[in-house]
Formats: structure tokens, sequence, C-alpha cells
């Protein structure tokens, strides 16, 4: 990630910015919106300022949105950075995101062709380099989707209220206005409560991951807590977009203040760190609030995920399982047992990702012995025993020469050596020696 120490840097004008933000307000079929097209304009000069080329349209019909995309995910292949920011109207149907072009009709279900599938943009996005940002400040009630919702025009899928959650691939940060499930608020002022967040904080010279947590924030807190923006946040290493910078400053005289809450911010940094669920967003909220009403079941969250991860799993089972492998010699030792002759047979035993076959070295012979069975990691097992009795010196028990007979073997491998006791009424033995 040699990438993110310089990204946002002085010289950042070596590394390819851009972005797509599209304004949708003016819909035919339904209310228009009063805010995207502000935002549009308003988050495509911030961008700029931030060294971007920037592809910006509004109020864009099926035809335009779709030549605009296109030549997004052309530029995309080429960048370091890629942004996609939508303000607008969008839906959820059967679990895939849909955004809205401003001509949209929607009567049944075919008519989502005429929307623009976020998986799509966010393929397109994942061709960019370094760092891919998509934004959706497009939760709000979206009437054509009520409309369908009531008319029962659906065959089979379900229309979901706001969008449905998006995981970010690494590498990325996907940010909607509200929680999956939930709907925005449009605000009274020029842009939306989210865009007016994203404004304020975008250009700040903080880690990238840094800035999106301050702008959920500033939304929960100036929406009353009634607002969360969801949050999916997979990125190695620092990312900046603007710094860092350090300012040096002297300190004012200190004046006698109220000391401030240093437990404010924590329920809204909480809310944001479980959203993410990472050991790293659970740790940084530590970091901030150690004293505060969360800290504790943050530690409770990360001890729960080193827990699991160090459970083993089936590849580490079958790996630790695979130690075992290659050739083995195997003796059996079975003494006198009262008229039944003693003896000691010689096997040879191969074994492959754990799995055990042993068989008499000379399988010609008339009487025959096999032994099969998987040695788990731990090395303790039962292993199955099955042949033909052969001369007395072979016999089995009072079995006569030529029956079939099978037994279980209770047998404790180690990294070389192992040993085994056949678990019927004679007592022979059995041991493993590693070639």
């Amino acid at each position: 990630m040699l990438a993110a120490s310089w990204l946002g840097l002085g010289q950042a004008s070596a590394e390819t910015r851009v972005a797509l933000v599209i304004g949708n307000g003016a819909y035919a079929n339904g209310a228009p919106l009063p805010n995207p097209r502000h935002d549009a304009e308003d988050v495509a000069t911030a961008l700029k300022k931030s060294n971007f080329e920037v592809i910006v349209g509004t109020d864009l019909g099926q035809a335009a949105m779709q030549e605009l995309l296109i030549r997004f995910a052309r530029a995309a292949s080429k960048s370091d950075v890629a942004v996609f920011y939508y303000s607008g109207h969008a839906m959820q149907y059967n679990g895939v995101n849909y955004l809205m072009p401003v001509d949209a009709r929607l009567s049944d279900e075919a008519d989502l062709r005429r929307f623009a599938r976020v998986d799509d943009i966010l393929s397109d996005l994942q061709q960019a380099k370094n760092l891919r940002i998509l934004v959706l400040d497009s939760c709000r009630d979206n009437p054509l989707a009520e409309n369908l919702k009531r008319s029962g025009a659906t065959r089979s899928g379900s229309i979901g209220r706001g969008l449905t959650k998006m995981e970010a691939p690494l590498g990325t940060i996907i940010s909607f206005s509200t929680q999956s499930g939930q709907t925005a608020d449009d605000g009274d002022g020029r842009n939306s409560p989210y865009t007016t967040a994203f404004l304020k904080h975008i250009e700040e010279p903080h880690e990238i991951g840094d800035v999106f947590r301050e702008i959920s924030s500033d939304v929960y807190e100036r929406s009353r807590k009634t607002q969360l923006p969801e949050l999916s946040l997979s990125i190695v290493g620092k990312f900046y977009l603007n710094g860092p910078v350090s300012i040096t400053v002297t300190p004012p005289a200190p004046q006698a203040a109220a000391p401030a809450d240093p437990c404010a911010s924590a329920e809204a940094h909480w809310k944001a760190a479980d959203a993410i669920a990472t050991t790293a967003a659970y740790e940084d909220h530590i970091a901030r609030f150690s004293k505060c009403a969360f800290a504790n079941l943050a530690k409770a969250r990360i001890d729960g995920m080193k827990k699991t991860a160090m459970a083993p799993s089936a590849d580490t089972r079958a790996a630790g399982a695979a130690n075992f492998d290659g050739k083995w010699d195997v003796t059996v030792n079975c003494p006198t047992s009262g008229k039944v002759q003693g003896y000691t047979r010689p096997l040879t035993a191969t074994v492959t990702n754990g799995v055990i076959h042993a068989e008499d070295p000379e399988p010609g012979k008339p009487n025959w012995l096999k032994i099969d069975g998987q040695i788990p990691p731990d090395g303790k097992t039962t292993l199955s025993a099955r042949g033909v009795t052969g001369p007395s010196a072979y016999s089995v028990g009072a079995l006569a020469p030529g029956t079939p007979f099978s037994y279980t073997i209770d047998a404790q491998f180690e990294r070389i050596r192992g040993t085994g006791k056949r678990n019927e009424q004679r007592p022979c033995t059995f041991t493993f020696v590693k070639r």
C-alpha cells in the first residue's frame, strides 16, 4: 500500500482522480425533489478543489444517465481514485438497489430495466487502482416504488423500504445517507442534510476513513439522532484526499470554561463503528472513548472476533491432518491367547490429506488385512480393520483360515509415531512409524 502514504499530498497531481456526480430531482412521473441539482453542483465543486476530474449531470433521463455511466466506467479504468456520488430517488427490489432517471416509469418490474443498477456502478468503480468511493444520498420516499407496491404488479420480488445494505469490497468505501431499510430527510436548505455534512468535511486534511466517520456523526447529531448514515469501509492503510498537513499555533491563554463532555459523541461513533463491525473500527472507538459507555461493549466485540478467528476452519483442520501425510510402517503384534497362536505382521500404510490406508505387503496371499481411517489434527482416531484369515499363525480368534473378519482400532498418532489397540477381546497392539 505504498500509494496510501502519498494519496492527497502536495504532489497528488501525478495521481489520476475521477468522479461522476449525478443529481436527479425533476421527476416527470413523481413529485420533484428540491435538493439534488444543488447537491450535485456543490459536490462537483468540492471535488474539483481536491484535484478530481469531475463528470457532472443533473436531471438526467435514462439515455443521458446511461451515457454518463459508460463514460465514467472508461475513466475509472484509468484512474487511481474514483468517486461516484448520487443524489435523487432510488429503490431496492428483490435485494438489489436501483437509481432512478427523471423520465422513469414503473408500472411493473420490467420497467426496472430503465433504472441504473448500483451493483453495476460498484463494479465499474473497482477498476480504479487505489481507492473507490460510492456515495448514495438517495433514501427519500420513492413514490413510484410505493405505487408499484400498492398496484400488486410484481410477480415474485419484494420492494423494500429505503436501500438494501451493501458490503464494501477491499479498497472501497460505501456510504448511504441513512441506514439500510430507512428513509432520509430532504432538509429545508440548499442541500440535503447528508450533502451538507459531506461538503463540510470532504476537504478536511484527515484520513479518508475519519472523514466519512465525521460525516456520519455530523448527520446523526444534526438530525437529533434520527438519521444515521450507513457506512461500509474496507481499506488497508491511510488514505488522504487533502493533506495530511501539520500546523503549529500558539495556544491561547486558558480561560475559565465549563469542561466539554468527552463522551458527547460516543453514542454516534459507537453506532458507526458497530455498523462497520471490524476490529479496527472497535479499536478506534476504544481509543477515542475509552471511559465512555460503549467502550466495554467494543472490547467484548473484539474478544468475540478474536475467538472466532482462533477457531480452526475446515481448511485449517485439513492442513493439520495433512501433517501426518507420508509413508508409514505398521506392525501388528498379537500375543498367544489360549489355543490361538500369536504372531507379528508388517503392513505398509499411506496417509494422504489425513486419510490412512494400510494393507498387507503381499496382497497375493490368500489371507489379507487392510486398515483404513481418517486422522484428525490431534491424532486421536478410531480405525477400521478388515481381512480374511490365513494360516494358524494369522488366524483371528478361533476362526478357520479363509474366514472374513473385521474390528476397530483405537489409535493415537504423534508427528512420526503412533500406537493403537484392538478394541475387541484379543489384546493386539499396533505400532506406526513414519518413514
